[in-house]
């Protein structure tokens, strides 16, 4: 048997899965070591972005240098990919206070 078309409870679910509840998330930076504090700690950046938005953006506030490293962590545990979007960590990391904990350090800190 071939199914030719969805039932319409799948093909709604399907249609909504890559929705994400709010256009932008607010992310949390914490220093690790001696990676200098922010300013902004909290800022919001877009659901849909990827995680090199993120590097992206710290790597600027920071100045950091183009042959500098800068080394991110989610919730202290782990390096997301760079091609990860930032919505879908925000849904299974974010903390009580709806908030991406993103910890930064200029040497690895983490694994």
């Amino acid at each position: 048997m071939i199914l030719t078309s969805l039932p319409r409870d799948a093909a709604t679910a399907l249609s909504t899965a890559g929705d994400f509840p709010r256009p932008k998330v607010a992310v949390h930076f914490k220093a690790v070591g001696s990676a200098p504090t922010l300013r902004k700690q909290v800022c919001s950046i877009s659901s849909t972005q990827r995680f090199e938005v993120v590097v992206a953006y710290l790597r600027r506030v920071l100045k950091v240098g183009e042959m500098d490293s800068v080394f991110l962590y989610v919730n202290s545990s782990f390096a997301p990919a760079l091609d990860e979007v930032v919505g879908n960590l925000h849904r299974c990391f974010k903390d009580s206070k709806d908030q991406l904990i993103v910890t930064y350090s200029m040497t690895p800190a983490f694994g």
